[in-house]
């Protein structure tokens, strides 16, 4: 009797060991913009490749739309492991120490996809994710969403119908000296509330790629759009690093595969979603969209080319010029 007790006390030990080794990991991917948004896209696409290749051993959990934090939060929560896996865009990583990574948000610093992609498929998008390993985060991939314009209620041409006009931000130095060199009042505000503040004028206008213009609804509430396409906004895909260097290597491997497909698919959508999203605020009718001429987008250029020198002390000389270099980029043009 004694003997069948420790047989069938071994017998469910073992089943409780096997059950607990078949659950699978899971990985809740938060977020901060809409599902139909070229991150929302590719998160999902991240989610049924992780779980495809490690055959249901991960199991991805995307909340979209901050429903599970907000932007502010969101970091803090990575990094104590409420949740495992972001995809920030990347000017959040001034305000977690890292202010190399503000070196994406200055003016007109890349032209195209082409000389961005140099950087961020390159060593110094590489040593930039790395410095990031100091912070308990571990850096995966960049994500393009695309350039920025400019919108507002008011009709904006130059530079100078930019001049005293509240214009939401993200929390970025390079961001506020961006406005102030264009004599905008630089107003930091969370994601989530940017449709509420354009719509009671606690702000004026923002700066978004169309494609989180127009999921987001703000086109409903700005009367004009402009298309500087003046800075680059992207996202930076990270996860936990004790999380993620405590995983089976097999289990890392495969994940890293489903990132490297989802990175190519994120990066090929985002342009199409953006002149997507583009045709639909224009048939919307409620956003006067205006291209300025190559004059006038030179203007722009030109009135912001000092944020460059302003903030190379905060960024670092080397690094900006190791941009200048690969993209091309001449400060006196």
């Amino acid at each position: 009797m004694k003997l069948r007790s420790i047989v069938l006390g071994l017998a469910i030990g073992s089943f409780s060991l096997l059950s607990m080794a078949q659950q699978p990991i899971i990985i809740k991917f938060s977020h901060v913009v809409a599902n139909d948004t070229p991150k929302g896209h590719a998160a999902e696409f991240f989610k049924k490749k992780a779980e495809e290749l490690t055959k249901g051993r991960v199991k991805v959990e995307v909340y979209a739309n901050s429903t599970l934090y907000k932007d502010k939060e969101e970091m803090e929560a990575l990094q104590i492991g409420a949740v495992q896996m972001l995809a920030p865009s990347l000017a959040k990583f001034g305000p977690l120490g890292v202010k190399e990574f503000e070196v994406f948000d200055l003016p007109y610093i890349f032209d195209n996809y082409d000389e961005l992609h140099k950087v961020t498929q390159g060593p110094v998008g590489r040593m930039l994710l790395d410095k990031l390993d100091a912070k308990g985060v571990k850096g995966l991939a960049y994500w393009d969403n695309g350039f920025k314009s400019f919108s507002a209620n008011k009709d904006i041409k130059t530079p100078a119908d930019l001049k005293g006009l509240k214009m939401r931000i993200q929390s970025s130095k390079v961001l506020e000296a961006q406005m102030r060199a264009l004599g905008a009042l630089p107003q930091v505000l969370a994601f989530s509330e940017v449709y509420q503040a354009l719509q009671t004028g606690v702000v004026d206008g923002t700066e978004n790629p169309i494609s989180n213009l127009y999921t987001q609804k703000m086109h409903e509430v700005q009367k004009h759009l402009i298309l500087t396409e003046h800075g680059y906004l992207g996202y930076a895909v990270i996860t936990n690093k004790k999380f993620w260097d405590g995983l089976p290597a097999d289990i890392r491997k495969q994940l890293e595969d489903a990132m490297e497909q989802a990175t190519r698919y994120a990066n090929q959508i985002a342009k199409q979603e953006n002149d997507n999203a583009l045709e639909a605020v224009k048939k919307s009718g409620k956003t006067q969209v205006y291209v300025p001429t190559v004059a006038e987008r030179a203007a722009f250029k030109k009135a912001t080319a000092k944020v460059h020198t302003e903030m190379e002390s905060r960024i670092g000389k080397d690094l900006i010029h190791s941009i200048y270099k690969e993209t091309g980029y001449n400060p006196a043009k």
